[in-house]
């Protein structure tokens, strides 16, 4: 119990019993995943839960069709080959500061981000621009995967890199559930509870927020592995047959 309160205690109570387990797990402990939702029912030690978040996708009318080339399957075997974005608002006093992500859907690794006080274009357009350049430039082919907001219309950029355009249905959340999920554990983990006030510490704090997913946070559909630890051992046993 002493590891799972401590488990627990150093995401500020936000991880349920499947991340309290997987912690536990990679501290060499071999313990059923059944027994740790039972002695944290029992001891009254609870995960966050999301209330319903407000929408902030503005469908763009005007924009040409593109296709859904997901169709809601959001795996993909390699990296670099499906990426997903979308955009969330976070509270800051009484105004608002927006996040724009880029997600390679290979593992779950949050390859590009923005941050601004607008949802203009730029927003989205900088997040892609640090998700080429964190895959030094390795873009072309892949399949950016959207909603139908109206920041993710313009094709200038995607184009100028190769990347490939899909975009879900305008309000369903299904459509784009990777980058879904991704907000929702954001605002459970990060923003539930909190009040923001200041619009220059704000942007740091969500920084080492995704810092934290891309290093420290385990995925179950990962096999509980974090991003990073997943793309080490994807490129090494793909490195190691052609070294042989």
């Amino acid at each position: 119990m002493s590891e799972i309160r401590a488990i627990h205690a150093a995401r500020d109570g936000a991880h349920g019993a499947p991340r309290v387990h997987a912690g536990l797990r990679a501290r060499g402990r071999r313990i059923n995943r059944k027994r740790v939702t039972r002695l944290m029912r029992v001891n009254h030690i609870i995960g966050r839960h999301l209330r319903k978040k407000k929408r902030t996708t503005i469908a763009d009318r005007t924009a040409p069709p593109v296709p859904d080339l997901v169709m809601r399957d959001f795996t993909a075997d390699t990296l670099n080959t499906r990426w997903c974005g979308d955009i969330t608002h976070i509270p800051v006093g009484t105004t608002w500061l927006y996040l724009a992500t880029v997600i390679d859907i290979c593992s779950r690794r949050v390859v590009g981000w923005s941050i601004g006080d607008h949802m203009r274009t730029s927003l989205v357009t900088d997040a892609i621009e640090m998700a080429v350049a964190a895959r030094d430039g390795q873009a072309k082919g892949a399949v950016l995967h959207t909603d139908r907001g109206a920041q993710y219309s313009a094709a200038d950029v995607c184009r100028r890199h190769g990347i490939g355009r899909s975009r879900g249905r305008a309000g369903s959340s299904y459509d784009n559930a990777l980058a879904e999920s991704f907000f929702q554990s954001l605002t459970r983990e990060l923003l539930h509870g909190h009040r923001w006030t200041s619009k220059a510490q704000t942007p740091l704090e969500l920084f080492r927020r995704l810092s934290y997913d891309n290093r420290r946070r385990r995925h179950s559909a990962l096999g509980h592995l974090t991003p990073v630890e997943f793309e080490q051992q994807l490129i090494t046993s793909r490195t190691l047959p052609l070294a042989a």
